[in-house]
């Protein structure tokens, strides 16, 4: 079973409950602004995991879709969303199931991009970013800076969380940067692994262009600062023109 559909499950909700709602508030108020997004646009939320974002979308006035594979984090988005419009899909990011041109904004956040060890099932991912967006659309992608994963990753830490001590392992492996996650508890020992595939600036520029994606900003993180070396994200911005 690949990791990704291993890792998203009651487990995952345990070790990421830190990240919270006021963050993802502050990251959609930063992605609106450069996005141009205009209340009831229609906004596609791509690997909305628990709906932090899409429910900060919502919060603007959006028309909000939110995509993920796993069936665990939908549930509990659609919980955390009750009495709201936002719309919530089961589906797999390198074939999402909309027709062309449904959405006038397609946002990717929190490092949801190359968990696929080959480069055309990533590729395949901004592809869809591209056929879903309408012509003149918007994109963003949230992703990690390698360089500075690099160059201060942490290789362990460990917490306790509601009685369960969670122990995180990171390494660089090649072009991949690897989690194990070792959760013990009364129900005894888990483990779970998290791959990502590091791309540089260049690479994810080539790639979008290849997939028929307009860049138009590099941003280092939220706050706006113009992407560097050092940035801690990597975050890209740009439109659909076919």
């Amino acid at each position: 079973m690949p990791w990704y559909e291993e890792s998203f499950g009651e487990d995952y909700l345990l070790v990421y409950r830190h990240r919270n709602r006021a963050g993802a508030g502050r990251e959609v108020e930063a992605a609106a602004e450069w996005l141009d997004l205009k209340k009831g646009e229609s906004v596609l939320d791509l690997c909305c995991g628990t709906g932090r974002h899409s429910i900060a979308l919502d919060d603007l006035g959006l028309k909000v879709t939110g995509i993920d594979l796993s069936s665990v984090l939908l549930q509990v988005a659609r919980e955390n969303s009750r009495g709201r419009r936002i719309e919530y899909v089961h589906g797999d990011m390198r074939d999402l199931p909309f027709t062309e041109g449904s959405f006038d904004a397609v946002l990717n956040l929190f490092t949801s991009f190359g968990y696929f060890a080959e480069d055309d099932e990533n590729v395949k991912v901004l592809s869809e970013i591209a056929r879903v967006t309408r012509h003149g659309g918007r994109f963003l992608v949230d992703f990690l800076n390698r360089k500075a994963v690099e160059s201060s990753l942490v290789p362990r830490s460990e917490r306790e969380q509601e009685g369960t001590r969670i122990l995180e392992e990171r390494w660089i492996d090649g072009d991949f940067v690897r989690k194990k996650i070792t959760l013990t508890d009364h129900r005894g020992e888990r483990h779970y692994e998290e791959r990502v595939k590091m791309y540089d600036r260049d690479q994810m520029l080539r790639m979008m262009e290849a997939a028929g994606l307009t860049v138009g900003q590099v941003r280092g993180d939220f706050d706006g600062s113009l992407y560097s070396g050092d940035s801690p994200r990597m975050i890209i911005t740009g439109r659909v023109e076919r």
